[in-house]
């Protein structure tokens, strides 16, 4: 019986496909159904770029198409420079293989998905939080039903990060700031896997080159689909290799002993120059603090065990490690 059942709230995007590759394969993950969003591309093409990964991957995983465009805003231009013109990387794929299009829209699929499972489900946000904010809305009751919400988004300043979109703000929180505060006060455990963790977290080339020569058809799809991605991290970052991001956020699912968090209730900016910005009041911080206060604690990561997480995705693409 599988541990996690989750469902996918995912804007593909490079780093949403090599997470989803990750659930797919990795055993104590039941997948639920993905939910698309606006983000690293415009909906028709996170909802098209979803269905071909869950056909291709998750053979019977539904998916449902959710929001455009933030809650209060005009949607961001599509990343195409980081994720590619098609938003796997430019990678040529074969339309025809998607799985089934849900005729609910994100938000009511969530919910339903909540009711039918009360206490076991996950919800694995990796893109703006905008599905799960109007989920929330639609029905407020939910909170309590969710077994925990895992968010890939934001940054706490730990070794100096606070952004990678504006100074302040990371891009997942800065897609859609109002449902991201309205998402990180709700009632529901949450756990924040931020640029704190992602960053320092990097798949070297000689590491994606080996997933490709160990890992079969999913190893080749992974090397195949960060040619741009990786490409873009040489010629921003200098980086020779790609940060974690998303996978990051299945890593703690999987195994969060790999992670130190610390606890406390976080906002997110809505307006200002510094718009997007997460800011956490820690529980040992014990000064009043009024617009913080009373809001439910999160667990945030703030170190990040790299050889771990990066073994547990190479047994879970290879089936074992590298040897030495």
């Amino acid at each position: 019986m599988s541990k996690h059942k989750v469902i996918y709230d995912t804007d593909p995007g490079v780093d949403d496909a090599m997470a989803l590759v990750f659930q797919a394969l990795h055993p104590d993950i039941e997948l639920l159904g993905l939910t698309s969003v606006f983000g690293n591309a415009t909906i028709d093409t996170t909802t098209r770029n979803a269905r071909f990964l869950a056909g291709r991957f998750a053979a019977g995983v539904p998916v449902a198409q959710g929001a455009a465009a933030p809650l209060r805003r005009v949607a961001p231009e599509p990343l195409a420079r980081i994720h590619g013109d098609n938003g796997l990387g430019n990678l040529a794929f074969d339309a025809a293989v998607a799985a089934p299009l849900d005729a609910r829209p994100a938000h009511r699929f969530i919910i339903d998905t909540v009711r039918a499972h009360p206490g076991e489900v996950t919800l694995l946000a990796v893109g703006p939080l905008t599905n799960l904010a109007l989920a929330l809305a639609d029905d407020p009751l939910i909170a309590s039903l969710v077994k925990q919400a895992v968010i890939m988004g934001g940054a706490f300043g730990i070794d100096g990060v606070l952004g990678n979109v504006t100074p302040a703000a990371e891009a997942n929180i800065l897609g859609d700031p109002d449902a991201a505060d309205i998402v990180l006060g709700a009632a529901w455990p949450v756990a924040i896997v931020g640029l704190d963790v992602t960053q320092p977290t990097i798949m070297s080339q000689d590491y994606l080159a080996s997933l490709r020569e160990r890992g079969g058809a999913a190893g080749q799809f992974i090397w195949d689909v960060s040619r741009h991605y990786e490409a873009f991290h040489e010629q921003s970052a200098q980086l020779k290799g790609i940060y974690v991001h998303d996978s990051s956020a299945v890593a703690y699912l999987l195994a969060p002993q790999l992670y130190t968090t610390r606890s406390g209730p976080v906002r997110v900016l809505t307006e200002g120059i510094a718009v997007g910005q997460t800011i956490q009041k820690p529980a040992t911080l014990p000064v009043p603090a009024p617009d913080w206060d009373g809001r439910p604690a999160c667990e945030v990561c703030i170190g990040v065990d790299v050889a771990g997480m990066l073994a547990l995705y190479e047994r879970t693409i290879c089936g074992s490690p590298r040897s030495t």
